[in-house]
């Protein structure tokens, strides 16, 4: 039973990740949810309490699963500049997959003080590996820079997802150059 209770939650928060992709957090309602995984509305409220509750459960199982992947590309790199790189990179490199752009579309919404709470926790999980590299480079304050850094990358990304003119390949190319050259070009 607890196996099968399991399985419906993973569909669910599937299906919550899919209507976030397509829609935002409009899309992702319990009607929309019980439709899309085939369960009856009511059973939605037996694993979930309230929409706030899918989007927390989306934070704690999916921004750490992101952060992972860009710490690891963080780890492979060997100098601090080829660690910056990484961390813009592969952040950038994650905009077409569903879980994060469903962590996108979370980052951006009206979040109770839990959920913002998860996503700032996990953001600060990132904004400190970046840190220690910006204050390797010499950043006088390297965690201002880390700051400035991630709106860099928070630009490129929403950049990409609106399907901006330019190649995505492009865009993320000028974040990394901006991110190791500042405005220099």
């Amino acid at each position: 039973m607890a196996e099968h209770r399991t399985m419906q939650r993973g569909a669910l928060l599937d299906a919550a990740r899919s209507l976030l992709s397509e829609g935002g957090t409009e899309a992702l309602t319990f009607p929309a949810l019980a439709e899309r995984t085939g369960l009856a509305r009511s059973s939605v409220y037996e694993y979930f309490r309230s929409r706030a509750a899918v989007v927390e459960e989306l934070c704690a199982v999916d921004f750490p699963v992101w952060a992972a992947e860009v710490e690891a590309a963080m780890e492979r790199a060997d100098t601090p500049e080829e660690k910056v790189e990484a961390y813009v990179r592969q952040q950038l490199s994650l905009v077409g997959d569903r879980r994060h752009r469903a962590v996108v579309a979370i980052s951006g919404a009206e979040l109770d003080a839990g959920a913002r709470e998860k996503i700032r926790a996990a953001h600060g999980g990132l904004i400190a590996m970046i840190v220690e590299a910006l204050g390797a480079l010499g950043h006088e304050q390297p965690r201002l820079a880390a700051m400035l850094l991630q709106g860099v990358v928070d630009a490129a990304v929403r950049r990409i997802e609106l399907g901006a003119a330019e190649d995505p390949e492009l865009i993320t190319e000028a974040a990394v150059a901006m991110a190791l050259r500042g405005v220099r070009g």
